[in-house]
């Protein structure tokens, strides 16, 4: 979970290469406190404010609640905002707060990864992330100089859930909450599980330092782990199994266990998914929901948040999805990511288009919304912003693309006939995330050249014809595969895939690139990928087996997709069955895997069957 950590990571780089100008006026222009706020409990939130010396006008407050530390600390030592767009807060005169929530770093109590709302607050010992938000908003409203009375919240990843909670306080001060790349769930689809797969590399990455107990408040982050070679591939391999992962984590990082301790999706996970408590955001606070296609750790809880609101609360709520890896709309002017470009800024677009005019109008009163609309998208391929008064949008056809022998893939269903197309998922040789050797889990996977997976034995390639004009594609995907298994469970990897034509290249009205020369005809660009944990096929709850041999349905809903396949382009469609190690290798038996030996993880022969009776098949949400 590497570009989890930006915020902190950042400020220490930032807080070096200063911008002189804006460096100089805002330490001239305002003044930096540090407080300890009370909470109802009696226990004290460490917290920074930057308040403006001299206004002319009341100022709004926008806070953001982090676990990553508010440095740099001390009065006299800025944060590096004049690097970042939120700059454009301080030019407007916001009172800026930023908070080391509960247990993490300087402030006092217990931490709580994913601290669950609750709903049944009766006493001052009752306290979630919503309580200390609404204790928050109190306290700043009694003791910040010349605030009008409006309140915002923002953050990313997982300050990002706490942009949720924000939202949730019910506070009638609080007006307008963006929660970006929001931790959502941490089981279906964000960050360390996604459809009950287990996001191996994220998770240990993450945890080994972050889960680390704090006996006491300090300024210092823990130290993470010295990984003993810089293949990761080949360090995960060799470590085996989760139990011999779990050894070189201990037993003192809560969390991690915990995550053992509850391998299915119960009540306790449950209870850490925020989708289940958003019909408490009252009418008066605003949501801005914001994500990027191709955010390798909360893609799936950026649209599913929004979704979620949409259907259980009655405020305003907004959706912002651009072409960015994880928070890069609000570090990187957004103008490729990899090899694929988007032919603009588009960061900065989204900042000065959106999220600036945003908070201004609900927190300042200041101009409109009228042309930020329901849903605000950026198509990938034809590089272009779209907005829709709804997400998905109105018109979209639900449309099955079929998998046919020989690798074809058409709109025409099969006809009668036993065919199938197979192939053995090893363990012992599990098909890698990327091509390459990498010391970290990139970023750039999400839209990386697939030609290395297609080249594989054990990965399925299903293609349609060069298309005739162009395909828009907007709205999430369901993979409806008929396999059988000659073993009780395996994992499905499915990749939608942008093949770009033979004599493709880039050229200057594509906008920038990253600088490198890449060979880009024929290139398959990944538009999206998912896994499924086959035992959780019908439901994530209830583990269930395979029958040897038996053809079974296995379907299940990837993220959504913002993309246009160009006419020239072709669609493609990978199956297989392991992602490593992005994902945890699968033993392929209905067996704990958190308790899985060596000796349990054995091949399966998998069949993909494309018969009139069980016809597989990708159903792409197309917008005429």
């Amino acid at each position: 979970m590497r570009a989890v950590f930006f915020f902190f990571l950042l400020i220490n780089w930032l807080t070096v290469f200063a911008a002189p100008t804006d460096s100089v006026w805002l330490r001239k222009n305002y003044v930096k406190k540090e407080v300890y706020i009370p909470m109802r409990d009696g226990v004290r939130l460490f917290t920074s404010i930057y308040e403006p010396v001299n206004s002319t006008e009341k100022s709004p407050v926008l806070i953001c609640r982090t676990p990553y530390s508010v440095a740099p600390y001390g009065a006299d030592t800025f944060r590096a905002y004049w690097q970042q767009h939120y700059m454009a807060y301080f030019k407007e005169n916001y009172i800026m707060v930023m908070q080391d929530v509960r247990g993490r770093m300087m402030s006092e109590g217990e931490f709580e990864d994913v601290r669950p709302y609750n709903d049944h607050k009766k006493t001052n010992q009752d306290i979630d992330e919503a309580s200390d938000t609404y204790d928050t908003i109190e306290w700043l409203l009694k003791n910040t100089k010349n605030n009008n009375g409006n309140v915002g919240i923002y953050g990313i990843s997982y300050p990002g859930f706490y942009a949720t909670m924000g939202a949730l306080c019910q506070h009638p001060a609080m007006k307008a909450a963006s929660p970006q790349a929001p931790v959502t769930d941490w089981f279906a689809g964000d960050d360390f599980h996604h459809n009950g797969a287990f996001m191996m590399m994220d998770a240990f990455g993450f945890y080994f330092s972050f889960g680390k107990a704090r006996p006491y408040p300090t300024k210092t982050w823990p130290k993470g782990f010295d990984f003993p070679t810089k293949d990761m591939y080949e360090f995960y391999l060799r470590t085996g199994t989760m139990k011999e992962l779990a050894a070189y984590m201990g037993d003192s990082i809560k969390f991690w266990n915990d995550m053992y301790r509850h391998p299915d999706y119960d009540a306790w996970w449950k209870a850490r998914n925020t989708r289940n408590f958003v019909q408490h955001i009252p009418d008066g606070t605003a949501t801005l929901v914001v994500g990027g296609l191709f955010d390798a750790e909360d893609c799936y809880g950026a649209w599913n948040l929004y979704k979620a609101i949409e259907k259980k609360a009655h405020n305003n709520n907004k959706l912002v999805i651009g072409p960015w890896a994880h928070g890069y709309w609000a570090r990187d002017k957004g103008a490729y990511l990899g090899n694929v470009r988007f032919g603009s800024s588009t960061s900065e677009w989204y900042q000065q288009h959106i999220e600036i005019p945003y908070f201004n109008y609900y927190l300042k009163g200041k101009g409109n919304i009228k042309d930020i609309k329901e849903a605000n998208i950026f198509f990938t391929g034809s590089n272009k912003w779209q907005q829709f008064d709804q997400w998905p949008p109105a018109g979209v056809q639900q449309t099955a693309f079929y998998l046919h022998p020989a690798g074809k893939l058409t709109m025409d269903a099969n006809e009668a006939g036993e065919t199938y197309t197979k192939y053995t998922s090893d363990p012992a040789k599990p098909v890698p995330y990327a091509d390459g050797v990498f010391t970290n889990r990139t970023r750039e996977y999400m839209t990386d050249d697939q030609r290395f997976a297609a080249r594989r034995p054990d990965v399925l390639v299903f293609e349609t014809d060069t298309l005739t004009e162009d395909l828009t594609i907007a709205g999430p995907v369901i993979a409806d595969l008929f396999a059988s298994i000659s073993t009780t469970d395996a994992d499905f990897v499915v990749k939608i895939i942008d093949v770009f034509p033979d004599n493709f290249s880039y050229n200057e009205t594509d906008g920038p690139g990253n600088g490198k020369e890449y060979p880009t005809n024929g290139y398959q660009m990944m538009v999206r990928g998912e896994i499924m944990r086959g035992r959780y096929r019908n439901g994530l709850s209830k583990p269930e087996s395979f029958n040897p041999g038996e053809v079974t349905e296995v379907k299940y809903k990837l993220p959504d997709i913002a993309h246009v396949f160009k006419k020239g382009h072709r669609l493609m469609v990978q199956i297989q069955s392991s992602w490593f190690p992005l994902a945890d290798r699968n033993p392929q038996q209905l067996i704990n895997i958190y308790e899985a030996k060596k000796n349990d993880f054995i091949k399966s022969t998998i069949k993909i069957f494309h018969t009139q009776e069980y016809d597989s098949k990708i159903i792409l949400p197309v917008l005429k």
